[in-house]
C-alpha cells in the first residue's frame, strides 16, 4: 500500500498575503487592547477587512473599541470612523 507524502507543515499567511488591518481605538486615539479573538485580525482584501468590522463592532465597543483605521499593510487607508451611531 502506497501512503500519501505527509503535507507541508501549515504556516500563517504573510503581512503581504493578508495586507489589510485595523487599528482599534478608544475615544483619544489610543489602540485598544481586545481579547484576542480580535486581536491582530489581518484580511486579504479591503472588502473582506469591511465586511469583518461591520459584523463584530459591536462586540468591539463592548470591549472599549470607539474608532477604526483601516490600513493596508503600513499605510493608512482611512479612519478613523466611530463605531457609534
Amino acid at each position: 500500500m502506497n501512503m500519501p507524502d505527509v503535507p507541508p507543515v501549515f504556516r500563517p499567511p504573510t503581512p503581504a498575503e493578508r495586507p489589510w488591518w485595523w487599528r482599534l481605538e478608544d475615544a483619544a486615539g489610543s489602540e485598544v487592547t481586545v481579547p484576542e479573538e480580535y486581536a491582530g485580525q489581518r484580511f486579504p482584501s479591503q472588502a473582506d477587512a469591511e465586511s469583518w468590522i461591520g459584523e463584530v463592532y459591536g462586540e468591539l465597543t463592548e470591549h472599549g473599541v470607539d474608532a477604526v483605521t483601516l490600513f493596508e499593510l503600513e499605510t493608512k487607508v482611512y479612519g478613523p470612523m466611530s463605531l457609534h451611531p
